[in-house]
């Protein structure tokens, strides 16, 4: 009988013990990760990272407290592109492209979708962060 309790509590999801990610000093907004910058530490929390592999080159999108659990959703890319910088706005569709500067309305990294002012027209879209800094549009 002992050895079946062991054996569903092994199985159960959520009670094996596991590390979880916590930040070693306070990261400001906006820092990128490096491995100096955290620790693991015994825990299980949904959501929260286990290794600092995952963490080391990501940048912070909001204050993450010394000894806190960093979560996934407090990461993301490092931004290549500032709010109100001119970036490359591009269209294409079907072997026809269009060219044309537009003004970052936010800040993002490669493959975030953003909104970009087309600097001729005015006129908002929504555009797609490409690795080398450019906006593209698509329908």
């Amino acid at each position: 009988m002992k050895q079946v309790l062991a054996l569903m509590l092994i199985l159960v999801p959520g009670l094996a013990p596991a590390d979880i990610l916590v930040a070693k000093r306070t990261l400001r907004a906006q820092s990128v990760i490096t491995s100096e910058d955290v620790a693991l530490q015994p825990g299980q929390v949904a959501g929260i990272l286990a290794a600092p592999e995952e963490a080391v080159g990501l940048e912070t999108r909001a204050i993450i407290y010394a000894g806190r659990p960093i979560r996934y959703s407090d990461l993301g890319e490092p931004a290549i592109v500032e709010r109100n910088q001119i970036i490359p706005l591009i269209y294409r569709q079907s072997g026809l492209e269009i060219r044309t500067e537009g003004r970052a309305l936010q800040r993002a990294g490669a493959g975030e979708t953003i909104r970009v002012m087309n600097a001729a027209s005015k006129a908002v879209v929504s555009a797609w962060i490409a690795p080398d800094g450019s906006a593209r549009v698509s329908q």
